[in-house]
């Protein structure tokens, strides 16, 4: 029985290249890892002129085009983490974001990191292939109740 992980590189003109040793995605096991996308257009290879929506837009069809490489699309992401220059920049950044996604909104993460070169957002992802995993569904959760007491675990 073989446990070797297969994994592929992803490369595509429609979004900037990597600039270091790192590939703009992996696909393993069904799955889509994405680097972490910025407001660079792959075109010009310069930063998009303009305010977080501007920039969210194009980070987003960054993604997108990466996805799509790979076979996926921005359907079928399960999670993402946001990287803000300005945790202030949230709500026009969430409005954009909302836009690029069905009725299954990924799992997120927002963080408010510095970002270098005038940078105000980047979004990096995981997804599915729908060849090898074909729905995502959603799970209701239940409440629970703990009975465990946090006085308990006191340090003395």
């Amino acid at each position: 029985m073989s446990t070797e992980v297969m994994q592929n590189r992803v490369q595509t003109g429609g979004a900037p290249a990597a600039i270091g040793p790192y590939s703009q995605a992996i696909v393993a096991n069904g799955m889509v890892f994405c680097t972490g996308q910025v407001a660079i257009d792959p075109e010009t290879n310069h930063l998009v002129e303009g305010d977080i929506k501007v920039q969210t837009h194009r980070v987003m069809a960054n993604l997108g085009a990466v996805l799509e490489a790979a076979g996926s699309s921005l359907q079928h992401v399960v999670k993402t983490t946001v990287f803000l220059a300005n945790f202030h920049d949230f709500p026009a950044m969430n409005d954009v974001y909302a836009e690029y996604f069905g009725e299954v909104e990924p799992a997120r993460s927002t963080v408010e990191s510095g970002l270098p070169r005038g940078l105000l957002v980047q979004i990096d992802c995981i997804a599915i292939l729908p060849s090898v995993v074909h729905s995502i569904q959603v799970v209701e959760a239940r409440e629970s109740q703990s009975t465990y007491d946090l006085d308990l675990d006191r340090d003395f």
